[in-house]
C-alpha cells in the first residue's frame, strides 16, 4: 500500500506518539513541518480518518461525548506500511516536479533583466526560509527535544536551500550591475 508524503508524515507522527488532531498540529508547527511537506491545518482530521479508513489507524477507546477528542494509534499494518514506504521514500531516487525549472525552461519569456530580479527575489527569500528554519532548529537542540528523524529533515532541508542559495548567488549578478 503506498502512502502519500502527506499520509506518511502524519502516520510517522502517531507511530511516533498516539495523539490527537491537535497534538499534531502542535509538532507540525514546532518542528517546522510545512516547510517541506503539504499538510494544512484543515487537512489534518482529513488525513487521520483517511488513515482510519484504510485500517493504519484506530481509536482503542470511543470518545464519551461526540466532541471528545480522540486519540489515535498506530495499528501493526500501519507500522509496518510506514515502514515500508520511508524506506522506499528515503532509497528511491524519484524525479521532484519543481516550479523554479519551469520558469527557467520559460525564459524566452522574460527580459535578462526580470529574470536577474526573480533570482534576486528568490534569493532573499531562501535566505529568509534558512534563517527560520536554523532558528526553529536551534529551538529544539536547546530544549533537546529534536528527534533523530528531525536533526536529519533539518540537516537536508538546509544543505539543499545552502545549494539553492549559492545556485541563485552566482547567476544573480549582470555585468555591469550595481546592486547586490
Amino acid at each position: 500500500m503506498e502512502l502519500t508524503p502527506a499520509e506518511l508524515t502524519v502516520l510517522g507522527l502517531v507511530i511516533e506518539r498516539p495523539q490527537h488532531g491537535y497534538d499534531l498540529e502542535q509538532v507540525i508547527e514546532q518542528r517546522g513541518i510545512r516547510q517541506w511537506t503539504d499538510i494544512g491545518f484543515s487537512s489534518i482530521y482529513y488525513l487521520l480518518t483517511k488513515l482510519e479508513q484504510r485500517g493504519l489507524l484506530h481509536v482503542p477507546e470511543a470518545p464519551a461525548a461526540a466532541k471528545s477528542r480522540r486519540v489515535f494509534h498506530a495499528t501493526a499494518e500501519g507500522r509496518g506500511v510506514a515502514a515500508r514506504n520511508a524506506l522506499a521514500f528515503v532509497a528511491e531516487a524519484r524525479p521532484t516536479p519543481h516550479p523554479l525549472l519551469v520558469g527557467v525552461a520559460n525564459l524566452s519569456l522574460l527580459s535578462a533583466q526580470q529574470y536577474v530580479q526573480a533570482l534576486r527575489t528568490r534569493l532573499a527569500q531562501i535566505e529568509a526560509r534558512i534563517a527560520a528554519v536554523q532558528a526553529v532548529q536551534g529551538v529544539q537542540q536547546a530544549e533537546a527535544t529534536l528527534p533523530l528523524a528531525a536533526r536529519e529533515v533539518f540537516s537536508y532541508s538546509l544543505s539543499l536551500m545552502e545549494a539553492e542559495r549559492q545556485w541563485l548567488a552566482s547567476r544573480a549578478q549582470v555585468p555591469g550591475d550595481e546592486q547586490d
